[in-house]
This record gives structure tokens, sequence and C-alpha cells, in this order.
């Protein structure tokens, strides 16, 4: 499986060839992904290392059932904020941007990888899905993944208000 940034450059790069847009557009685009992205990340590891919080394994073993484990690995790093969340929503900010609230795709990406192809209804809707597998999955609290979401949508936001490439 790949990271959340390559699936959302993935995705990306599948919209922007659906809709056979031109070369410097698509680069724009792409680019602007790209970085939104980036800063989600770097924003989100900046606060995971800021507050330090302990993964749900690691609590519910020590305090409620020490042979619990969850569905997905837990990371090596701390909790708050969900790196998927962040991730996540800030690409999907910068394309609903270009394609709007409504876009309906087809994500293939993980299909080299065994998993099925996924039909979204927009990419807000395949950003929350992705957001919600953390908790789903075992190794995020609640928060961490709506305060994720947030925070991706403020950086999404902040990226295009702070670059123009035309």
């Amino acid at each position: 499986q790949i990271s959340p940034g390559g699936h959302w450059i993935h995705i990306a790069a599948q919209v922007l060839d659906d809709q056979k847009v031109k070369a410097v557009p698509a680069a724009e685009t792409m680019s602007l992904v790209a970085i939104a992205v980036a800063d989600g990340f770097i924003s989100c590891w900046d606060q995971k290392f800021k507050s330090n919080l302990t993964r749900p394994e690691t609590f519910i073993n020590k305090y409620i059932d020490p042979d619990w484990a969850p569905i997905l690995q837990t990371p090596a790093f701390p909790e708050h904020t969900s790196g998927h969340s962040v991730a996540s929503n800030a690409a999907a900010t910068i394309l609903t941007h270009f394609f709007g609230d409504d876009y309906a795709f087809v994500d293939a990406t993980e299909v080299p990888y065994g998993l099925p192809v996924r039909s979204f209804a927009s990419f807000n809707q395949a950003s929350q899905e992705a957001a919600i597998s953390r908790l789903y999955g075992g190794i995020h609290y609640r928060p961490a993944i709506e305060l994720g979401i947030q925070q991706g949508q403020m950086v999404g936001k902040y990226v295009l208000e702070k670059i123009h490439l035309d």
C-alpha cells in the first residue's frame, strides 16, 4: 500500500487525466495538491510531537486489556493529530477548489495491492472515509481525527490563499 500523500497524488493525476486538463493547469493543480499534502504533514507532525499523546493500543493494553490489538498496525509516533485526516483533507480541499463539491470519481489506486476499486461522490467523501478509517482501525481517538480534518482543511485553504500560479 502507498502513503496517504501518494494516494492523493494518484487521485489528482487520475482526475486530471480523466478531465483531459492541459499540461500547464494540470501541473499547477498537482503542485498545489503536493504542497498542501506536504505542508499538512509538516503541521501534523509538529502537533504530534507537541502533544505526544499515547496511542489507543498502549492505553488499552495498560489499563483495560493487555491482549487487545488494533486492526491496523500501531505507528511508532504520537497519536494526535491523524496524518491521514490532515493530508487527505488538505488534498481534498485543493481538488474541490478546482473540480467542485460534487465531483464523483472512481479510485483504483490500491487495486495493485489487492484492494477493490472505490467510488466516491466527492473528494470530501473520500477524505472523510480516509480519516475515519483510522478510528475503525484502532490507531486513533476521535478528537485526533476531527481536529485532523479541520487542520487539513485549514492547510488546503491556506495554500490556495497564498500560492497563485497564474
